[in-house]
């Protein structure tokens, strides 16, 4: 067992010291648009930790992109597939993983992976995180409402209590992306991050 002792002290978050750094997935949860698989990536390049996009890892298995599981097999066999990989991730080395926003909405995938696994919820307004995604090449079946702001606003009030299960917030709609990506791989290491 490695000695942590020499290891300057963070705050886990009940505000406790811990002084540790994570041994277990990073596991970065948010809005669709929040930013997850950008700084899930670098993140990962930075700590040459294997990076998992869970949308994309999905499509891959099942050979079609999540809009049309959604459309073809339905919402509740897509969470399905995202509990099964959590499962399987539950034993991995450890790596930086991005969910799809609603993962957190199974019931029992962040105590799959938590301890020793650290959630990061990257908090982004209802309204930033749809004009993200509007100007994105992605295309998202959110954005084929008649009015996507009332349904991100809808998810947002149904997850937020399950975001707010994470380790730690790191508001991403006021810090550049290099601050986030460095804060999160100063926590990594134990170190107390520039933000959160």
């Amino acid at each position: 067992m490695p000695d942590h002792a020499d290891r300057p002290n963070r705050k886990d978050r009940t505000g406790r010291l811990t002084g540790r750094q994570i041994d277990g997935h990073i596991v970065l949860v948010g809005l669709p648009g929040a930013g997850k698989t950008t700084v899930g990536r670098a993140v990962a390049k930075a700590l040459r930790r294997p990076f998992l996009d869970f949308d994309v890892e999905i499509e891959r298995r099942a050979g079609m992109p999540v809009a049309r599981i959604f459309a073809e097999r339905g919402e509740v066999a897509f969470r399905e597939m995202e509990v099964a990989l959590t499962r399987e991730l539950a034993a991995a080395p450890p790596m930086v993983l991005s969910p799809g926003g609603g993962w957190v909405t199974n019931a029992g995938v962040i105590e799959l992976l938590r301890p020793p696994g650290y959630l990061i919820h990257l908090l982004v307004s209802p309204a930033e995180a749809l004009r993200r995604l509007s100007r994105s090449r992605v295309v998202r079946p959110l954005l084929a409402q008649a009015d996507p702001s009332i349904k991100m606003q809808a998810l947002w009030e149904a997850r937020a209590g399950l975001y707010g299960k994470a380790d730690m917030v790191l508001n991403v709609e006021v810090v550049e992306p290099q601050r986030i990506t460095d804060s999160i791989v100063a926590l990594a290491h134990g170190r107390t991050p520039e933000i959160g």
